[in-house]
């Protein structure tokens, strides 16, 4: 109905890595989608008495001729000397590394561990096979999302990585669930940067890094496995990411992430990558970024992450606000607002866009009508 309405409306997401890699970047449309992206950082950093934390590549990223910028309470690359075009570009075509250690690294043992995450995010954890992964929501009792997350099912405990703008909210959401609950153990891992390396060349680039009787072709997309990667054990490796690229995440000890990072960026297809261009990737994949695209108001339907919602968690529930979100996905009920992407033809508006083409960049479209 959407699209009938505004015919050049067409939903965002892409369900397909191969069809991501289709899309064609061009320098006007990153020019476009760095201002928007840069501006709407520039509300979120937090410039205070308080000083900012630093990942474990800090370092590396200074000597790298990194220039750095606050965060969610973080001091983190936005670009390097090539700037954030030929950083975008690049990881279209080669291979990128995100240093995305600022993000909740969450641990949760217990036997009870599956029936109480599901009473707080739409997945299925009852029926996500061991070294899966899935992308699901925190929500509230009101419908809207908390947080978006990525959920792994690590045999005998469960991984999740959260947001780091986030992470204080999560944290003592979660915290107040498990108040409640026996036999459920919730860590809240320090020790540990987090690594992404995305792009056409990424799994040939840490093929060279793990054993020879590894073969990274048998971990399928959003599934992972502990492996030592570049002499470093107890890596847990993830085929996923957030640039609508192949690739790994990957969860490091932190007092070997700089040497994981050097092996990695000894490969002359890999440059290191900063906030700038993963936004603008994620944007050109059609990924949502929490507090841009979606927040605690926005219900998976608005959102347009239906599929974030299983259909075994659609004829069960059980999660907060499943109420409101069952009854919009099963009923039908309308949403005030509806996340779109709009397909560009020729070059995007170009400086402070007007009203018309504030939507490209919001990817919503508010108030429909009947």
């Amino acid at each position: 109905r959407v699209a009938a309405r505004t015919k050049r409306a067409v939903t965002f997401f892409c369900h397909s890595l191969h069809s991501i890699r289709q899309m064609k970047v061009t320098a006007r449309f990153v020019r476009a989608a760095t201002r928007a992206s840069v501006a709407n950082r520039g509300q979120r950093r937090m410039y205070s008495a308080e000083k900012l934390k630093r990942t474990p590549l800090y370092d590396l990223h200074v000597q790298r001729g990194a220039k750095m910028t606050g965060f969610a309470g973080w001091d983190m690359p936005l670009q390097y000397e090539d700037g954030i075009l030929q950083s975008h570009l690049h990881c279209r075509e080669k291979a990128s590394l995100f240093d995305v250690s600022h993000m909740g690294q969450i641990r949760i043992d217990g036997k009870n561990r599956v029936q109480f995450l599901e009473k707080l995010v739409t997945a299925d954890l009852a029926g996500l096979g061991k070294d899966a992964a899935t992308y699901s929501l925190f929500t509230n009792s009101n419908g809207g999302i908390i947080d978006d997350t990525i959920i792994a099912n690590r045999g005998d405990w469960i991984y999740v990585v959260v947001n780091a703008g986030c992470f204080d909210k999560d944290k003592a959401h979660i915290d107040a669930a498990v108040g409640k609950e026996k036999d459920v153990k919730v860590t809240y891992i320090n020790d540990r940067a987090l690594l992404a390396i995305q792009g056409p060349t990424a799994a040939s680039v840490v093929q060279k890094l793990v054993p020879s009787g590894v073969d990274l072709s048998k971990i399928k997309f959003m599934t992972g496995a502990e492996l030592t990667v570049a002499g470093i054990q107890g890596c847990w490796v993830q085929r996923s990411g957030y640039t609508g690229e192949d690739g790994f995440e990957i969860s490091v000890p932190a007092a070997q992430s700089t040497k994981l990072a050097e092996a990695m960026l000894a490969d002359s297809n890999v440059k290191l990558c900063g906030l700038g261009a993963r936004d603008s990737l994620r944007l050109e994949a059609g990924l949502c970024l929490y507090g841009h695209d979606i927040n605690d108001t926005t219900t998976p339907k608005s959102a347009n992450l239906v599929w974030a919602v299983p259909k075994a968690r659609r004829e069960r529930g059980g999660f907060l606000g499943d109420n409101v979100i069952l009854n919009e996905i099963n009923k039908g009920v309308e949403t005030a607002s509806r996340r779109i992407g709009l397909a560009i033809e020729g070059a995007p508006a170009r400086g402070t866009p007007p009203s018309s083409t504030t939507i490209f960049f919001s990817l919503f479209l508010n108030q429909l009508s009947p």
